[in-house]
Parts: C-alpha cells; structure tokens; sequence
C-alpha cells in the first residue's frame, strides 16, 4: 500500500517568526551626523554672516595723553536657506492587505521601506552638496604618477603620505581662518585603503601582538586618533541605481573621496561652522528632522496610501572651514 509523500502530510507556508530584508545599518548614513541640525519654522530665512578679514586685522594703536583712541567697525552680509519638499508614498490595496500572510505586515513594511528611501535621498543631497570636488574652498585631487600643484598622491600607493597631508590641510584651513578643523568624513573604499596604508599601520603595531594576545587593528577609532580629529565619519551607504526589474548596480554614495571639516559643536549666534542643514519642521507637524510618515485614505484607488515627506536644505555656510580631496584612491 503506497505511502503518504511529504508533500500529502505538510503543505508549505510562510514562517512567522524569520523573513530576510537587506536593510542598511542607519548608522552607516552619515548625512543626519555630520553637520549640526536645525529645526526651522519656515521653509525659508536668512541669517547673518560676519567676515573673519576684520576679526584678524590687528588694529589698535598706541593712544597719546587726550587724543582719541584708534576706530575699528566690521562687515556683515546675510545668507539665507531654503528647505525642499521631497516626497514618496506607497499604496497598500484593500484586496492585498485582506490576503497577506503572517508575517507579511504592508503598513510596518512600507514605513520601513519609505523610511528607508528618505536615508537614501538625504545621503545623496549631502555628496551634492559637500561631498564633491570644486564646492570648499579647498580641493585637491590624487593622482597615480607625480603630483603637481593642487594634487597628491593616492592614498593606495604606499608611497603615498596620508598623514602628512590631513596635517597639511589642516594648516591651510587654521591659517585662512583661524580655526582648526577637526573632524573628517571618509567613503568607505577611502576608509579601507587608510587602514592598511604602511604609514599609519607602523604607527601602531607595536600596540597588540604576541604580549598581548591581541592583534593590532586599525579601527575607526585609532585612525582619527592618528589624524589628531575628535570626529571621524565613514561613508558605508550602498545605491542600486539600476531601474526597477533590472540586475543590480551597487555602489558606495560615498565614492573614494575624504572631507576635512571644522563642524561647530553647537549651533548658535557668532559661531562659524562649515554647514548646517536646516529641517522644516514647522510644515504640519514634522519632526525635528523636517519629516513625517502619514497614512490616508485613496478611496478611489480602494487603497490606503503611506506617505513620507522631507523638508530640509543641507547648507554650506563657510566653505573655508571644509577641505576636500578628490578621489583619494584609485
């Protein structure tokens, strides 16, 4: 007598308990990190700029018995910001939502995926506006063969002097402006390349071994001890910028470029910083980010629609404060 297949006694269906999602780790985005945020109740605003020519001109004089004493005044200009709207939804249809499965949630999944999507764009608008050659003040570009002016050597020759030259930009940045840079952002093909540059791996490679039972690993944290920053950012962000349906292109947001900044720790009146980005959240609710997720009926659709929302304008304030190196690997 024939036996019950596997097939008979279980018919297959979904588990509630696993499902696999690429999801990116949110701290490898780094727009929402670097420059200080600042919510703002209209969608756009001045603000004041003060020139550093006057602060750095040493003016006074010495005074002869009742004569007045020497006058000084300083320069100001205005700038202003104004925060985009940018927007995407996913629609959910009655007869998808009455027959998903456990653990199939569309409205936790299309928050998940919208808010995803909002990383993406914020990540992008950073590398437009501060992560690209010919934006500071300052911009060097590697090269593979012998560097002339307004170049140097890439970092993933081991010829190359990557620490000398994070010292050298931070010198021309302290010089025109009186403040020193402190914190870095790095791509992530950058990042990788600096780590096992010979230079900064003689540095400290006598900090693990045999004695210690422990490796010398350059971590994140040890480079930006070498390059004498507070703060150090690497770019690990990937984009598919293949259309919907089609293989895969991935690739780093970030490129093989490196960003030398002074970000001021605070934002507030008289205090230069490289950028700022400032975040509407004065448009109906948004948060202090210039964002909102909302849910609301498309009856005509037979739908329910999940939308999100960002208001927000990534500033560079001071492009003096910003030192950038173009290509920094091959």
């Amino acid at each position: 007598m024939p036996r019950p297949t596997a097939g008979d006694l279980h018919i297959d269906r979904a588990l509630t308990n696993v499902s696999v999602a690429y999801a990116q780790d949110p701290n490898g985005f780094v727009a929402d990190q670097v420059f200080r945020n600042i919510p703002v109740q209209m969608q756009s605003d001045k603000y004041y700029k003060y020139g550093s020519s006057d602060l750095f001109r040493s003016e006074m004089k010495k005074r002869a018995s009742g004569t007045e004493s020497e006058g000084i005044g300083f320069d100001v200009s205005t700038d202003n910001y104004l925060c985009d709207v940018y927007s995407l939804h996913m629609d959910i249809g009655d007869q998808e939502r009455a027959n998903q499965d456990e653990p199939i949630n569309l409205d936790r999944d299309a928050t998940n995926l919208l808010t995803h999507q909002s990383l993406l764009n914020k990540e992008k608008k950073f590398v437009e506006k501060f992560f690209t050659n010919g934006k500071w003040a300052n911009n060097v570009t590697g090269v593979n063969g012998t560097p002339t002016s307004g170049q140097f050597l890439r970092w993933n020759d081991a010829a190359s002097t990557p620490i000398e030259d994070w010292r050298d930009a931070k010198a021309e940045v302290l010089e025109n402006t009186g403040i020193e840079p402190r914190v870095g952002v790095l791509g992530y093909r950058t990042y990788v390349e600096l780590i096992d540059h010979p230079d900064i791996v003689d540095r400290i490679k006598y900090s693990g071994g045999v004695g210690s039972n422990r490796p010398a690993i350059i971590g994140l944290e040890a480079l930006a001890q070498l390059l004498d920053l507070d703060k150090l950012y690497v770019m690990k962000a990937v984009e598919n910028t293949a259309k919907q349906g089609l293989t895969q292109v991935n690739g780093f947001i970030g490129g093989k470029h490196a960003l030398l900044l002074h970000v001021a720790p605070t934002a507030g009146l008289l205090t230069p910083t490289a950028g700022y980005t400032f975040s509407w959240n004065g448009l109906l609710g948004a948060g202090a980010l210039g964002n909102r997720i909302k849910r609301y009926r498309m009856e005509h659709l037979a739908a329910d629609r999940i939308e999100i929302d960002l208001a927000y304008d990534m500033k560079m304030v001071c492009s003096d404060l910003g030192y950038f190196f173009n290509t920094a690997v091959a």
